[in-house]
């Protein structure tokens, strides 16, 4: 199982689970393991990340390794953190 770890924001989306477990070996597999609304929420309409969520494996981002093509183990945990912008 791999835990799929979701900020507030996208809580409602998960049935306002903090966390989701998924199968899968890759973290495409996982993130097609997701509910439509909350993958919808993660990638956009060709299956690519969208630009404003950074996705964890334990401290790298999966876009330092190799995307959503990262290899996962059972028992890792991804954490989803949307972008912040301000000024």
């Amino acid at each position: 199982m791999i835990a799929v770890r979701l900020p507030t924001v996208l809580r409602p989306f998960a049935g306002g689970a903090e966390r989701v477990e998924v199968e899968g070996t890759t973290v495409a597999e996982a993130f097609a393991a997701l509910e439509p609304p909350l993958r919808r929420r993660l990638t956009d309409e060709q299956g690519a990340v969208r630009r404003h969520v950074n996705i964890y494996l334990r401290d790298d981002n999966i876009r330092d390794l190799d995307g959503l093509d990262t290899p996962l183990t059972d028992g890792d945990e991804l954490l989803i953190l949307p972008s912040v912008a301000g000024g």
